[in-house]
């Protein structure tokens, strides 16, 4: 009883900021325009993925988005990991922004699509940078959008300035989907449902645990509490030391829709990977 009051006391705090903010807002503003991109997206699954679903290792291919993106991964390290996506039917792969047009062209007419990180992994840049990073990212073929929020400011309660980061990503590149990074090992419980509720607020699409690249990854009660924060109408993204089929099953059970791993082909394969994201 005391958590859920807890839970309620903090989320109705950063409502009331959140709605003040968006009043204040400039009045008659333009709303950017959305850049070209090759047909609309299709829908995103946010829901929590129903556990008769998956039947075995293989099962967990669409749901995970496979990932490369260490600094001194080569063109031929993005373009294998492309084909392993191809190949294995995973949701996506994720990598740096520079990677995104090598992906872009190994996945056309695949069931994979790309997507890029923004902000990545500190997310301390200007908002504008991480706007203009989006863009071009979506005009080089990204089809999804993984940023990192402005830590120091949710830890600050600087809400406002958290709001309108994502919110810019989120109108920079509408109306494809936007996964914003919390980062939550950096954060408190609190600090933890205000990012899901601005996260919310501002469009985001997903939130997601971690960049794989902090102090700690995905956990259990991480997710758990995200997915009870933002509810059935925004996805959850496990990311972060996830590296079997089992660890990917934990996520799932505790309201993921979707997994981030640099491990995805030992999950499906039923083995058991060192990597560390």
């Amino acid at each position: 009883m005391a958590e859920a009051q807890d839970i309620q006391r903090v989320v109705e705090e950063i409502a009331d900021l959140v709605r003040k903010s968006m009043l204040g807002t400039r009045a008659g503003s333009a709303t950017p325009e959305s850049p070209a991109s090759a047909g609309a997206p299709s829908p995103v699954r946010t829901a929590s993925i129903p556990s008769e679903s998956i039947r075995d290792n293989a099962d967990l291919a669409p749901y995970i988005d496979h990932t490369l993106l260490k600094p001194e991964a080569t063109r031929e390290d993005v373009a294998r990991v492309a084909r392993e996506a191809v190949e294995h039917g995973f949701a996506t792969v994720c990598v740096n922004s520079s990677h995104v047009a090598t992906v872009a062209g190994i996945l056309a007419g695949s069931r994979s699509v790309p997507i890029a990180v923004v902000g990545f992994p500190l997310g301390a840049a200007l908002t504008s940078a991480k706007a203009f990073e989006a863009r071009e990212a979506i005009q080089a073929g990204a089809r999804e959008i993984d940023m990192v929020i402005p830590i120091g400011a949710l830890k600050a309660r600087d809400y406002a300035l958290v709001l309108e980061d994502i919110a810019k990503v989120v109108e920079a590149i509408r109306p494809w989907p936007v996964k914003v990074i919390l980062e939550t090992s950096l954060l408190t419980q609190d600090e933890k449902i205000a990012g899901c509720v601005l996260s919310k607020a501002a469009g985001a699409a997903f939130v997601k645990t971690s960049t794989g690249f902090s102090t700690g990854g995905a956990t259990v009660e991480d997710v758990s509490l995200m997915r009870r924060v933002v509810g059935e109408d925004v996805g959850v993204k496990a990311s972060g030391g996830i590296r079997s089929a089992e660890d990917a099953l934990k996520m799932i059970r505790a309201g993921a829709n979707r997994l981030g791993a640099s491990a995805s082909v030992a999950i499906v394969t039923g083995q058991r990977s060192t990597a560390k994201y």
